[in-house]
């Protein structure tokens, strides 16, 4: 009678966690052969070769989220990080698309494309919101859910659900690649199932919130997301967006006019959502985006927020109005992150009285940038602005030149 066969050994923590930095190198490292092999002049054999290696990320990025091997897909975008930025940018867009998106195929049915998209919102209220009162009104729900068909938001061959929570920052910054994958398929099985699916990555994503800590009479402002899910055929021509420069757009303005007015429509609605009639809420929408580029939007527009804020303040501390200082806008290296600091300095005298930073991303455009902050710092007020090649390691500005905006 044969011997049963030795049980394998089971690898060590160690042993796996070099595994996945080994794994993770090599995403990074074929991600820069990709990105380097794009700007190079190909032959058609480069061609090839670099269609290959698009097509083994795919798999390896697909594998991970898969196997729910997060660490992998973080890990290799932080070593594309410190080795070539064009290489750590091409990476996180497709890991955050492919863990936004998916495709569903079957047997003699059309391909089908499943998406995960957020709407930021920023909420003004007078204590803030209370999550207990939040998404009492099923009918209101219901509208808001079928109005991003109805104002040509989604296509009207879409199945689009709604997700009746508000998530907050915390919430939405706690989802990884993985279980946002997982979301999209068990939100996929709800719409073909005619049973009751289980969604436990789905429950998992909401933990829940308690707030901002405001007094009752404080006027609060709170950045939460609208989170959906849009499944349409593929060759869905509504959103196919034109070959042609000018033609594309006028796409994507069009598409922003409809959610301009989207927003007014749906803004009565949302308030209804998310307190009693009485609590008087104003909203400010920002861009209905996939799932990582909102996520963004409202990370970059709270930072902005927050710098604004921590300005008015130093110049209340100081006892100085807006118009007598003068501000300088440039990049810094604050413990190997970049961010973009303002100093503030009064008339006259070359030591700032006081500075503030928000993040900045790789993958932004540094004017772009720099131009939303002198637009916001002359919104408060402040127009003597400058702008310098960055901040040196003393804190002294490099290069100073007037502002011009471009």
């Amino acid at each position: 009678m044969p011997k049963n066969k030795p049980p394998v050994p089971r690898k060590s923590a160690l042993a796996q966690e070099e595994d996945a930095d080994v794994m993770a190198q090599a995403l990074a490292d074929l991600a820069l052969d990709i990105v380097e092999g794009e700007v190079d002049e190909s032959t058609v054999v480069d061609a090839a070769a670099l269609r290959l290696k698009e097509d083994e990320l795919a798999r390896l990025v697909r594998n991970a989220l898969r196997k729910k091997n997060d660490e992998v897909l973080y890990s290799a975008i932080e070593h594309a990080k410190y080795t070539d930025i064009s290489a750590w940018q091409y990476l996180r867009a497709h890991v955050e698309e492919a863990g936004a998106t998916m495709m569903i195929r079957r047997d003699g049915k059309p391909t089908e494309e499943m998406v995960a998209f957020l709407v930021p919102v920023f909420i003004h209220s007078t204590g803030g919101l209370v999550l207990a009162d939040t998404f009492q009104d099923t009918a209101a729900f219901e509208f808001l859910r079928v109005s991003f068909q109805q104002a040509g938001l989604e296509s009207p061959d879409a199945k689009v659900v709604l997700i009746s929570h508000a998530y907050d920052l915390q919430e939405i910054d706690s989802i990884s690649y993985s279980q946002l994958n997982d979301m999209l398929r068990e939100v996929a099985a709800t719409m073909s199932e005619k049973k009751l699916v289980d969604t436990p990555a789905l429950a998992a994503s909401i933990k829940g919130w308690e707030g901002g800590g405001f007094e009752p009479l404080d006027e609060a402002m709170e950045l939460r997301f609208l989170l959906g899910f849009a499944r349409k055929r593929a060759d869905d021509p509504f959103y196919a967006v034109p070959e042609d420069e000018e033609e594309a757009d006028a796409f994507f303005a069009a598409r922003l006019e409809r959610y301009r007015n989207w927003a007014q429509q749906a803004a009565p609605l949302l308030q209804t959502c998310l307190a009693p009639p009485a609590a008087a809420l104003r909203l400010n929408f920002l861009y209905q985006d996939l799932f990582y580029g909102a996520k963004a939007q409202g990370m970059a527009e709270m930072a902005m927020l927050a710098m604004m804020s921590g300005i008015n303040a130093a110049l209340v501390d100081n006892g100085l109005d807006a118009a007598e200082v003068s501000a300088i806008v440039a990049p810094a290296d604050v413990d190997d992150q970049m961010v973009l600091r303002v100093a503030l300095y009064r008339a006259g005298n070359p030591v700032p009285i006081a500075s503030r930073e928000m993040p900045f991303d790789l993958a932004a455009d540094l004017q772009t940038e720099v131009d939303d902050i002198c637009d916001a710092l002359a919104t408060i007020g402040i127009h003597a602005l400058s702008v310098a090649l960055r901040f040196g390691r003393d804190g002294q500005p490099q290069e100073v030149l007037p502002y011009s905006p471009q």
